[in-house]
């Protein structure tokens, strides 16, 4: 196999590729002699633009800074060599939590592991909005499971920031997006970062209880969106989901961003329902 670090580290198959370049699965061989299995994220040298190394040196920097965290994957090291920069990171050895809830179908009608999931993607994120850095990609994609999908992690600094406001519209993936950040509505300026990530976490709740997602986009355009701010009950008319769970989601899904719930009232919330 291909190897980097001065052949500690053999690089087996790619599990992932994005824009930035590729995520291999790996062997490490620096701490111990039988190997510890990795995540390696390539991050092209050459060939990119000063903007496109910016946001190579943000992504690394922010992630380094928030690794250290049971919800947070662990970054290990930098790996400099001629055709990258190798970011070696832990392994989640189950696979991302889209393919645990679409395919394995490991959390609905559980409530007690569904609590237990989501308070620790909650816990991630808030560990990273202490350190004033906003995630702004949080969704099943970006979050990695082990122990048989009980223990879960964010991934993926790509798109994360230390700015509190942003004029950056189309950030993230459309169906986890706050309505603020699409700058498709009337009032569109700049948005409040860290506020836009409780929304994503909303998506996620919805993922979690019901295997599917409460609209395509929460647009003026979508119909299903649309009908939810004309009527909150909609959502329990379109998804199996407690009234206590509603309560919840209505205080997540406000369309205006400075009404919507703290990460710490949330919290408080999640833990004392009895069903979603």
């Amino acid at each position: 196999p291909r190897t980097i670090d001065e052949g500690r580290v053999h690089l087996l198959n790619v599990i992932g590729n994005g824009a930035y370049g590729v995520v291999f699965y790996a062997i490490d061989y620096r701490y111990e002699p039988k190997g510890v299995k990795r995540a390696v994220k390539q991050l092209r040298r050459h060939n990119i633009d000063d903007r496109q190394r910016r946001f190579q040196q943000r992504e690394i920097a922010l992630h380094w800074t928030a690794r250290d965290h049971p919800s947070i994957i662990n970054m290990d090291r930098l790996v400099t060599e001629d055709d990258g920069i190798y970011v070696v990171m832990d392994y989640g050895d189950e696979g991302d939590l889209f393919a645990m809830i679409t395919e394995k179908h490991r959390y609905a009608g559980d409530d007690l592991l569904i609590k237990k999931v989501f308070l620790q993607i909650l816990d991630g994120v808030e560990h990273l909005h202490m350190l004033g850095i906003a995630h702004r990609d949080v969704k099943p994609e970006n979050i990695v499971c082990s122990n048989d999908g009980t223990v879960v992690r964010i991934v993926d600094f790509g798109l994360a920031t230390r700015d509190t406001t942003s004029t950056e519209f189309g950030c993230g993936s459309t169906f986890y997006i706050a309505p603020e950040c699409l700058g498709e509505w009337d009032n569109a300026r700049c948005y409040t970062t860290q506020t836009a990530d409780v929304w994503s976490l909303g998506v996620i709740l919805v993922n979690l209880v019901c295997g599917r997602n409460p609209w395509r986009c929460a647009s003026p355009t979508d119909e299903s969106f649309t009908a939810f701010l004309a009527d909150p009950t909609f959502l329990r008319r379109i998804l199996p989901i407690s009234q206590e769970c509603l309560d919840i989601l209505t205080q997540i899904f406000t369309p205006e961003p400075e009404q919507r719930i703290s990460l710490d009232r949330l919290r408080t919330l999640v833990c004392n329902i009895v069903s979603f």
